[in-house]
C-alpha cells in the first residue's frame, strides 16, 4: 500500500515554525511521506497565526490553494486562528478538521481516516493548560541549517493590542532536560545553530530554572556551535544573561527586543511595562556590555491615539539608539483585546506613510551597522546559494553575508573577510578560498 502524503504550511512566528516541525515529525512517525507544500498531497496541515487580520486572510488563501492542486486532500487547520476563529473557519469550503490550541500537537491522532466528510470536524477547548509541557519528538527541519527549539508557550503580560493570551493561554515552560534531549536530536541531524523560541521566553521558569539555566544547560552539547535567542521582552532580560552573552562562545551576540513605541503615553495605552527612557537605557547598557551585538526591535505604527508628536518621538528614539534594524508593523484590531475599546484610530494612508518612513530609517540603520564590520573577519554559518550566485549565511550577530564561491559550503561555519555591501547584504571573501 502506497504511504499517504502529508504537507505542511506555517503562518506567523518562529514558535509556529517549531510546532509545525514537531507536528510533521509525528506524521513521519506514523508512516506518512512528507512532501513540500504546493505538491499533490493527501493531507495538509496549516498552522495558523492570528496576530493580524492579514494573517487570518492568508490562512483562508492557503486552504483554497491546497484544494486547487489536490481537490481531495484532507485539510486541517490548527494554531492560533483555529483557537479564536472557529466560526469563520467553518465557512471555508473544503476544510475537514479544525484543531484548537490544546490539541494541536496530536493532530495526526485525530485523523482517523483522511476522507472528506463535507462538514469540518472541530476539536476545540476554550481552556488551555497552564502546566509545564514536554515534546516527545525531535522537530523536522530537513534542508535547514538553523533549527527552532520551543522552550516556552503562552503569556501573562496582556498587552492591550495582543490576542496571544487568548489564542495560546497563560505562560508555561518546558523542563530543561526535555529541551536538552531535543537539542541533542537536532544536532545529530546536522543542525549547528539552535534558536530558542516561545511566546515570552524571558519569562521561562520551571522548578527554579530560568532562561539563563536553559542556555547554560545547552552549552555543553557537543556539535552545537550556536545558541540564538529569538524575540524577547525587554523587562525579562536578566543582567546574568547579558553577562553570559558577553563571554559565551556559543550564545549569539544578538537580541531582538520589541519596543512597539517610543512615546510614553502610547506605551501606557499599550499596557507595556517600561517607559521610553527605561528602554533606551537598557539598550545602551547592553550595547556597551556585549561587543558587536546585533540589536533589533519591533515597532507598531497606527496604534489608536498615535498623533504626529507621538510618532515623531518614536522615530527620533529609534534613530538615536544603537539598533541594527527594526520590523515595522501596522496596528491591527483584534477581538478580545483591550485596545478594541480605544478611539482615535489613525487613517490608513497616515499609517502607510509613517511605516514607510520607519522602514527607510531601518534600512539606513542596517547599512550603517553592516559598514561597521567592513575590513573585519567574521565567522559565517552558511545556508544556501542565492539566485544571484552568492552563497549566503549569517554571522552570530545576525549580519547576512554573501560570498562568491563555487564550493558547496552549506552548513559550514567559516571565516569571511567583510569587504563591502550590496542590496542589503554584506559581501565578503572566504578566507578558506585564499581571500
Amino acid at each position: 500500500m502506497t504511504p499517504l502524503r502529508a504537507s505542511f504550511y506555517t503562518l506567523g512566528c518562529r514558535l509556529n515554525q517549531a510546532e509545525t516541525a514537531s507536528i510533521s515529525a509525528t506524521f513521519a512517525a506514523q508512516g506518512y511521506t512528507i512532501v513540500d507544500f504546493g505538491e499533490e498531497t493527501d493531507v495538509c496541515v496549516i498552522n495558523t497565526c492570528s496576530v493580524t487580520e492579514g494573517a487570518e486572510s492568508k490562512c483562508r488563501q492557503a486552504v483554497r490553494s491546497v484544494l486547487r492542486r489536490s481537490p481531495d486532500a484532507y485539510v486541517t487547520v490548527t494554531g492560533c486562528y483555529a483557537q479564536v476563529g472557529v466560526v469563520a473557519l467553518k465557512r471555508i469550503e473544503g476544510l475537514d478538521l479544525i484543531v484548537g490550541t490544546e490539541d494541536k500537537m496530536r493532530v495526526v491522532d485525530l485523523i482517523d481516516r483522511p476522507e472528506k466528510q463535507g462538514e469540518p470536524r472541530v476539536v476545540h477547548s476554550p481552556k488551555i493548560s497552564r502546566e509545564a509541557f514536554t515534546i516527545d519528538m525531535v522537530g523536522d527541519y530537513s534542508g535547514q541549517t538553523r533549527a527552532n527549539l520551543k522552550i516556552q508557550d503562552g503569556c501573562n503580560f496582556a498587552c492591550a493590542f495582543c490576542i496571544i493570551p487568548f489564542t495560546r493561554g497563560g505562560a508555561r515552560s518546558r523542563p530543561v532536560h526535555d529541551i536538552v534531549r531535543e537539542a541533542h536530536g537536532l544536532v545529530a541531524r546536522g543542525h549547528r545553530e539552535i534558536v530558542l523560541t516561545g511566546v515570552n521566553i524571558g519569562t521561562y521558569h520551571h522548578h527554579g530554572d530560568a532562561l539563563l539555566d536553559v542556555v547554560q544547560a545547552l552549552e555543553p552539547v557537543e556539535g552545537l556551535d550556536r545558541i540564538r535567542i529569538s524575540s524577547i521582552e525587554p523587562t525579562t532580560i536578566s543582567d546574568g544573561l547579558v553577562d553570559w552573552m558577553a563571554s559565551s562562545a556559543k550564545l549569539c551576540s544578538y537580541l531582538h527586543i520589541p519596543i512597539q513605541s517610543g512615546d510614553d503615553q502610547m506605551l501606557r495605552d499599550m499596557k507595556r511595562k517600561y517607559t521610553s527612557s527605561e528602554f533606551a537605557a537598557f539598550i545602551e547598557r547592553v550595547a556597551a556590555r556585549v561587543p558587536d551585538i546585533g540589536l533589533g526591535t519591533d515597532v507598531m505604527v497606527g496604534f489608536p491615539g498615535e498623533d504626529e508628536a507621538a510618532f515623531t518621538r518614536t522615530r527620533s528614539l529609534l534613530a538615536d539608539l544603537p539598533l541594527a534594524y527594526f520590523h515595522v508593523f501596522s496596528y491591527s484590531e483584534r477581538p478580545h483585546t483591550y485596545a478594541r475599546r480605544y478611539t482615535g484610530h489613525v487613517p490608513p494612508q497616515v499609517v502607510q506613510q509613517r511605516s514607510r518612513v520607519l522602514r527607510e530609517l531601518s534600512e539606513r540603520k542596517k547599512a550603517a551597522f553592516y559598514r561597521d564590520f567592513e575590513g573585519r573577519t567574521m565567522r559565517v554559518l552558511f545556508e544556501r546559494r542565492e539566485k544571484s550566485g552568492h552563497y549566503t549565511g549569517f554571522t552570530d550577530n545576525y549580519i547576512k553575508v554573501g560570498v562568491s564561491t563555487q564550493a558547496e559550503v552549506a552548513n559550514a561555519l567559516l571565516p569571511v573577510h567583510i569587504c563591502g555591501m550590496d542590496k542589503g547584504m554584506a559581501l565578503g571573501t572566504l578566507i578558506a578560498d585564499g581571500g
